[in-house]
């Protein structure tokens, strides 16, 4: 697929100049790159840029970077923070000149909000006075800065009512074409799972599914497991569309416990695909140290996540073996057993 984007050029009265470049895309499914640390070695100089990611190969590889973490914070701190500094801090020049540029090339540059730091979730909870007071100035940071969509992480408990309020305005503000997506736990996708959200999200995909793009599940650190297709399967088989759901994965062991090596990846992602067409996709947690490249090659990961999907897509259309045929068949009956004795065991609860 190619894409020429003139999203970069109009960003708030032309913040960015970016010149108007056509690039092909490498993939149908989303690589989703998570951009936290915007300095090598916390420094405020050594400066982690986003630009291999259009500029490294012929194709672009990344879908959406999602900048991270904003917190909502009181007013003597500054109201917004992008980690520990205020949006506008000259440290953050280059992230916001690269996402101009990434976004010109066709990738889709949104913000994380929330993640482990508490505080942002009560803030844009409550009434309707204290939502109003912190929600404006998230609302005037997504049009300053021509973020393209908000990816909400919870990870405090919050009340569904809440985070239904707060979907229902950013639709409102920014219309059908902004992106909104959710970053729960993958059990928290599962019923029965482990949830650090607060709310269901079933319930939550029941009320307002269609004004949620996708879901980033976070398959690590015991709530998710990449190495094997089954949990993601658990998540499809109890009600959530494929198209919906991306599998999140560490890129490096040292950014936390449940990093899932390529070789042992890569058979997984190529399964997913091949058996969902629509498969919803991958996302890296994140991006600097990213393997296969390390701090030398960030963007290598999200190439090679790319690969993968495409070449799971292209199991598709080649004949696969008698015994792989019916290891499928076995796996699929089996997942019908666990769906049903699932659904049997919810009603006689119930």
């Amino acid at each position: 697929m190619v894409t020429c984007n003139l999203a970069g050029l109009f960003a708030r009265i032309l913040p960015f100049l970016v010149p108007l470049t056509c690039y092909a895309q490498a993939t149908d499914h989303r690589v989703v790159v998570y951009y936290q640390t915007t300095h090598y070695n916390g420094s405020t100089i050594n400066d982690v840029s986003l630009l291999p990611l259009i500029k490294s190969q012929p194709e672009v590889s990344a879908t959406h970077v999602l900048i991270g973490a904003i917190h909502v914070v009181t007013e003597e701190q500054g109201w917004i923070r992008l980690n520990d500094y205020t949006p506008d801090n000259p440290i953050f020049d280059h992230v916001w000149s690269d996402a101009a540029a990434v976004q010109a090339a066709g990738v889709t540059v949104m913000a994380m909000v929330g993640g482990a730091a508490a505080g942002s979730w009560p803030r844009l909870g409550g009434d309707e006075a204290n939502f109003e007071l912190y929600y404006g100035h998230l609302r005037d940071f997504v049009g300053t800065y021509n973020i393209r969509g908000l990816d909400l992480d919870v990870e405090q408990s919050m009340p569904l009512s809440d985070i239904i309020r707060l979907i229902d305005r950013l639709r409102a503000d920014f219309g059908d074409d902004f992106i909104i997506s959710l970053a729960p736990v993958a059990s928290a996708l599962t019923e029965g799972g482990g949830n650090l959200s607060g709310f269901n999200y079933f319930e939550l995909e029941a009320q307002r599914g269609s004004s949620i793009d996708f879901y980033n599940g976070q398959f690590y650190y015991g709530w998710g497991d990449a190495s094997s297709a089954a949990d993601y399967e658990d998540i499809i088989d109890d009600g959530f569309p494929a198209e919906k759901v991306v599998m999140g994965q560490l890129t490096n062991p040292a950014n936390g416990n449940g990093f899932v090596d390529f070789d042992r990846v890569l058979p997984v992602i190529q399964e997913l695909t091949a058996e969902n067409p629509t498969f919803g996709g991958v996302a890296g947690w994140e991006y600097f140290n990213s393997l296969p490249g390390g701090d030398n090659a960030p963007w290598q990961w999200a190439a090679w996540m790319a690969d993968a999907m495409e070449s799971g897509a292209s199991v598709v259309k080649r004949e696969i073996s008698s015994t792989e045929k019916l290891r499928r068949a076995v796996r699929k009956e089996y997942r019908q057993l666990r769906r049903e004795a699932k659904h049997f065991y919810r009603n006689y609860i119930a």
